[in-house]
This record gives C-alpha cells, structure tokens and sequence, in this order.
C-alpha cells in the first residue's frame, strides 16, 4: 500500500490556508569561489559536479560537500 505523503496531496482552492513556500534555490559555485563552511571554516572550490557536489579544499583536508550545501556560503 502507498502512503500519500506532503507532496503527494493537492491543494483545494477553498482552502483557509496559504500555499507551502516554494524551495529555496541551490546554490551554484564556479571553480576557484571562496566559500566558508560552519565546520571547516574557510576554503576554495577546487571541482564541481553540477547541481549534485562540490570539493572544496579547506587547507587541511578536501570534502566532498553534496547538494543542497546547507552550510556552506560564497564569500
């Protein structure tokens, strides 16, 4: 048996509620962008598969970091 789940159900038009927000978009990083990341601090991009990962380079160590990059921003 299927379970509907959030996005299975549709909205009625009668409905009292407002719609759920869309989802922010993800972000996109080039080669070479300065990022800063709350566990390993500061670092480069150093390869990106689009839309999936990037591998940044944080001096230290490189990470794989998959989508949708929550805690990591562009500086």
């Amino acid at each position: 048996m299927k379970s509907s789940g959030p996005a299975g159900r549709r909205r009625l038009p009668t409905s009292p509620f407002p719609p759920p927000p869309a989802p922010p978009p993800v972000q996109e990083f080039a080669l070479d962008d300065r990022v800063t990341h709350d566990k390993y601090g500061l670092g480069q991009v150093v390869a990106v598969e689009p839309g999936s990962a990037v591998v940044v380079d944080f001096g230290t160590q490189k990470v794989k970091i998959l989508a949708p990059y929550a805690k990591l921003f562009k500086l």
